[in-house]
């Protein structure tokens, strides 16, 4: 398929231009200001009105299959991402089988190869049944089938296996994407322990929970040299942790979720869709991790995406399942309240949500230029509406931004040059 997109905001060059983009054999073919119509079987005119860009890339996503496919199925959750402007994500690998050896991984990747709408990079596991403790898995024989290696919704409990962990990762050039949480420390709890469980004797999760195995862990990536990404931070010593990392030289990235730049404890209500792993923290840990994204300190916002059932969310704060959904909101939260109010740019949010997470998992494209990949996405940043999960695509309907008035929204996505969505 020829495609033509006239009068556009490309974002190229890490800033817009109006542009025509011509793409032909899943390639971007040509850039111009008056491009011809000849040859191509569809032709948008977008009148200077609409921004193209590269599509998002979302490092951290649950799928739910195989194992749990009455939450989310590959192809629900891979329609939701491609409505979302997503051209890949990255599952994590909480499965039943978990994958941590290629005949589990080949379960996962049978049905990816099946019904994946977009570009689906799995996750294998560190640990043998993703368990956080007992065996490495063997990082080796799976390494060209999975984008790296999480034990998320397990952090790795023990030095020693964390460090043998990063030890291997490294000596084969691939990546540790780590879910910090030490046991130990949660004594039951499941919402962050601040003023909001305090005041209706709910059972808290301290932050050193969190920061505490990303301070083991970066200093273990220091002594072994390894690549490694901290899964959904949530709190101020986490940023100022992977910051003081960054300036010695470690290689560490991280990320972190729409939810916790946008919330904090003291907007919890009684109710299942607030709650999620880690919590929503205090106002004052919002305002680090919003510091942590201005300063870049925080490289990639990735939604966590994690659906559940409806009677699984039902239960209140302390009996719901932990996860939220986010694919189909997580631009315009982040449009809205981020970009409209100032704090970062346009191009910046692209950055976080298009580029990074390309440039750290090794994924192709995040660049709009003649004879890169015709992975793209089109917004119309005037449009408004309002969170509906009745409308998600998803399985998923436990938002906390449900009821929230938004500005933004994808209009069409494009894959290795064929349309995925379109809404236009």
């Amino acid at each position: 398929m020829v495609l033509l997109l006239k009068n556009a905001n490309v974002f190229k060059g890490n800033k817009f231009q109006k542009l025509d983009v011509l793409i032909k054999d899943s390639q971007i073919h040509s850039l111009g200001n008056s491009i011809s119509y000849n040859g191509a079987d569809r032709v948008f005119d977008f009148k200077g009105k609409y921004f193209l860009i590269p599509g998002f890339v979302d490092v951290h996503v649950h799928l739910r299959e195989p194992g749990f496919s009455y939450k989310e199925t590959i192809k629900s959750g891979t329609m939701a991402a491609a409505k979302a402007g997503y051209t890949a994500i990255c599952p994590m690998p909480n499965l039943n089988p978990a994958p941590d050896c290629m005949e589990n991984l080949k379960a996962q990747t049978d049905i990816i190869k099946r019904d994946a709408v977009i570009d689906v990079f799995p996750f294998g596991t560190i640990t043998k049944g993703r368990i956080g403790r007992g065996e490495c898995v063997d990082f080796s024989s799976m390494k060209n089938d999975v984008i790296g290696f999480s034990d998320d919704g397990t952090g790795v409990q023990t030095e020693e296996l964390m460090k043998e962990a990063m030890e291997k990762c490294a000596s084969i050039g691939s990546i540790i994407s780590a879910h910090c949480e030490v046991n130990e420390l949660l004594k039951g709890g499941y919402i962050h322990d601040g003023e909001y469980c305090k005041a209706h004797n709910h059972k808290g999760i301290c932050s050193e929970s969190e920061w505490a195995q990303i301070e083991r862990d970066c200093k273990l990536a220091e002594e072994t040299d390894c690549q490694y990404h901290v899964c959904h931070i949530s709190t101020k010593e986490s940023v100022d942790i992977i910051r003081k990392a960054k300036a010695r030289g470690v290689k560490v990235t991280c990320e972190t979720g729409p939810h916790y730049l946008t919330m904090c404890d003291k907007d919890l209500q009684e109710d299942g869709r607030f709650k999620m792993n880690p919590p929503l923290r205090s106002e004052e840990d919002m305002k680090a991790l919003i510091e942590g994204v201005c300063d870049g300190t925080i490289d990639v916002i990735a939604t966590d995406h994690a659906p559940h059932s409806v009677e699984e969310k039902s239960k209140g704060l302390e009996k719901s399942a932990m996860g939220v959904v986010g694919l189909e909101t997580a631009f315009s939260v982040l449009y809205t309240k981020l970009v409209k109010t100032g704090i970062i740019s346009l191009e910046k949010l692209v950055t976080m949500m298009s580029v990074r997470p390309r440039e750290i998992f090794n994924i192709e494209g995040g660049i709009i230029e003649e004879g890169a990949v015709a992975d793209l996405c089109v917004l119309d940043l005037e449009k408004e509406w309002v969170v509906d999960p009745e409308k998600f695509v998803t399985m998923g309907r436990a938002t906390p931004f449900e009821g929230w008035k938004l500005q933004g929204e994808n209009l069409l996505t494009i894959l290795r040059g064929e349309i995925k969505y379109e809404s236009i």
